[in-house]
């Protein structure tokens, strides 16, 4: 939903029902995760997708249809139903779609939680989608120390209070990971029931991308870093290349040295950090720091015969073998990369492929689904 969130701000804000489509589960390969969101706002304007195109035709129709009757519904597309299959759901794989219609009367909470999205701030969305509990009832929440967030963190209704409170505990546990996932409950909040089916949809704060050493390339991997969704920040000691100008709009640039930076800042298992300064009186002591803290990806440029220098001067600083299997060096995938911008590309892919789990194999040349679950 993050990505349609100033649309669907724009008709609340103006009192405009409209139908929500989101995916709460699939199966083999499909194109979007669930949590992907499409809607079908006032004038039958539509924002967002929820297959990369095979079944938005249906679902604009079901969108409209949940609109005008006020009713949520839960469907599921797939190659095995003949309907979807005719609207072009080919590529195999089955998704099951909850449509609800939203406004300021049918969610009171929706205001609150797409201002806590649009600042960056943590909330999950609970959502029922199976069972004796109102289909498409919503409870929004915060963490418990989130400035702002509505007192006691909770806002809105699963339709019981027991439920609503064994919900609001698992969302902020899930909330502390990012994840976006499905439980079970009783019709009141048992644990060991599963009457009741709640979506959580988790909308943590973007994860950060650090790059340290302000040349073209850190330019490069930071556009490319925003255009992933990362919060970028780069670092560099030395004002003359550290200045706003030199960089995408929206990066964050610190003059400091990288070790220190790193040091005094808040990283965690989704934070990514790039190493170009290509320097050892700097990247030395930064990745001393970086590879004895949480991160997702940490890789540093480089020749191999870099590489093999660095490798020998962090062993003398006392990492261990652990420690120093972490880096990725040198940085990125062998696409023949030779500009800065493909240099990019090939650390976004590293990346991407580190995330997931893929090869970095040519897809003509694997077997199996290309969207694995």
């Amino acid at each position: 939903m993050r990505d349609i969130l100033p649309a669907l701000s724009q008709w609340y804000a103006a009192g405009s029902p409209f139908g929500l489509a989101t995916v709460v589960a699939v199966s083999r390969s499909t194109p979007r995760d669930p949590g992907a969101a499409m809607a079908v706002g006032p004038a039958d304007e539509v924002v967002g997708s929820v297959s990369g195109g095979c079944v938005e035709g249906a679902v604009f129709e079901l969108a409209q249809e949940v609109v005008e009757s006020g009713e949520a519904r839960l469907e599921s597309f797939g190659y095995s139903d003949e309907d979807a299959f005719a609207v072009g759901l080919t590529c195999g794989g089955e998704i099951t779609l909850l449509v609800r219609r939203v406004s300021p009367a049918d969610d009171p909470s929706f205001g609150a939680v797409a201002e806590s999205v649009a600042a960056g701030r943590p909330v999950t969305v609970a959502t029922v989608i199976d069972g004796p509990a109102p289909l498409g009832a919503t409870l929004a929440v915060w963490p418990d120390d989130e400035p702002g967030a509505p007192s006691g963190g909770v806002s809105g209704s699963l339709g019981s209070t027991g439920l609503d409170v064994a919900v609001a505990a698992d969302a902020r546990g899930e909330l502390a990971q990012g994840a976006t996932i499905r439980r079970h409950y009783g019709p009141h909040g048992e644990r060991r029931e599963d009457a009741v089916t709640v979506f959580l949809n988790s909308f943590a704060p973007p994860p950060r991308m650090l790059v340290f050493g302000a040349i073209d390339y850190a330019a490069a991997v930071a556009r490319i870093g925003a255009f992933l969704g990362y919060r970028v920040t780069v670092c560099d000691a030395r004002p003359v290349f550290a200045t706003p100008k030199r960089f995408p709009e929206g990066v964050e640039v610190v003059v400091d040295w990288p070790h220190r930076y790193l040091s005094g800042t808040t990283t965690d298992a989704r934070t990514v950090i790039c190493v170009l300064t290509h320097d050892p009186k700097f990247d030395v002591p930064l990745l001393e720091v970086a590879l004895r803290r949480p991160a997702a990806y940490i890789g540093a440029m480089g020749s191999r015969r870099t590489h093999d220098e660095r490798m020998k001067r962090l062993t003398d600083a006392g990492l261990s073998e652990g420690e120093l299997s972490r880096l990725r060096s040198p940085v990125g995938l062998d696409l023949g990369a030779r500009t800065p911008e493909e240099v990019a590309v090939s650390v976004a892919a590293e990346i991407v492929a580190l995330r997931w789990g893929g090869s970095g194999a040519p897809l003509t040349a694997t077997g199996g689904a290309i969207h694995p679950r």
